[in-house]
């Protein structure tokens, strides 16, 4: 029963992960906007209460709610072949596309290291990746309240796990933050303009904290490599996204979980590839 059981909670929570990618930013908006009138000294804004939970979930066209039975993970947008029930309006693809991306991790993770606390460990650093991963393509925008919680749950889990580990995971962090960082500077220093933004030092330095600092050469590259193909790829399909910003969360988050799930055996193939053993 692990296997289905397993499917069936990566689903639900693929789910709620859709929920927090797309209000979370609004949730963060709208926080931003309150501090500000209040520095500003003006009027508070009477705005309805808007958080993870409330209020229910709506089409985003037509705000009409949608039903319990529309909103099961997958079968919902098949049953309504990705149209809401009241407009018909296209409901995105990124629904079903989550859930099943959690449903997949959720398996993969059973399959290395089953049903163990390191295991569920594993799968919410992998959640987290998905949803900060998304959450930069849409908006991109890699929130504090996720990138920084997830670097602290990694030195928790060397902690935990790998307590020898947690001197390499500390520099790992340090050292993830200070890659990015210093690209940033060079490349703001060379051609006068920002080439990313700080949600990526932190999320390098939350995947050392998990890693180690042994890992972040073959996560920078990974991540660089995948980046790239996928540029030029979608350049050439879309010539109207040519020299517009892309996010680099997507392929650091990508990097992360190949590293996660399968970065012993792919560091040994990389340092037998590189001469180093």
């Amino acid at each position: 029963m692990l296997w289905p059981l397993a499917a069936i909670l990566g689903l639900c929570l693929g789910s709620f992960l859709n929920v927090v990618i797309v209000r979370l930013p609004v949730m963060l908006m709208l926080g931003w906007r309150a501090e500000a009138r209040e520095a500003l000294e003006l009027p508070e804004e009477a705005s309805p209460r808007f958080n993870l939970l409330v209020p229910r979930s709506l089409c985003p066209q037509c705000e009409t709610p949608i039903a319990w039975h529309d909103n099961l993970p997958v079968i919902g947008w098949l049953k309504r072949r990705g149209r809401c029930a009241a407009c018909e309006s296209r409901i995105s693809p990124q629904y079903p596309l989550v859930e099943l991306a959690g449903a997949g991790l959720a398996l993969a993770v059973v399959a290395l290291y089953g049903a163990t606390w390191q295991g569920l460990f594993l799968y919410t650093a992998c959640l987290a990746l998905l949803a900060l991963a998304v959450i930069d393509l849409r908006t991109q925008l890699l929130p504090d309240i996720a990138t920084l919680p997830l670097l602290w749950a990694g030195l928790l889990y060397q902690l935990l796990f790998q307590p020898l580990m947690l001197h390499d995971a500390v520099i790992g962090a340090m050292a993830g933050y200070l890659a990015l960082w210093s690209v940033y500077w060079l490349f703001k220093l060379v051609t006068g303009r920002e080439g990313m933004g700080y949600g990526d030092f932190k999320l390098l330095a939350a995947l050392g904290a998990w890693l180690g600092w042994q890992y972040l050469p073959l996560v920078l590259i990974l991540s660089a490599g995948v980046g790239a193909i996928v540029g030029v790829v979608v350049q050439l399909a879309l010539p109207r996204l040519r020299g517009a910003p892309m996010p680099f969360g997507p392929y650091l988050a990508m990097a992360g979980w190949i590293a996660l799930l399968v970065g012993e055996p792919l560091m040994a193939f990389y340092l037998r590839l590189s001469g180093l053993q």
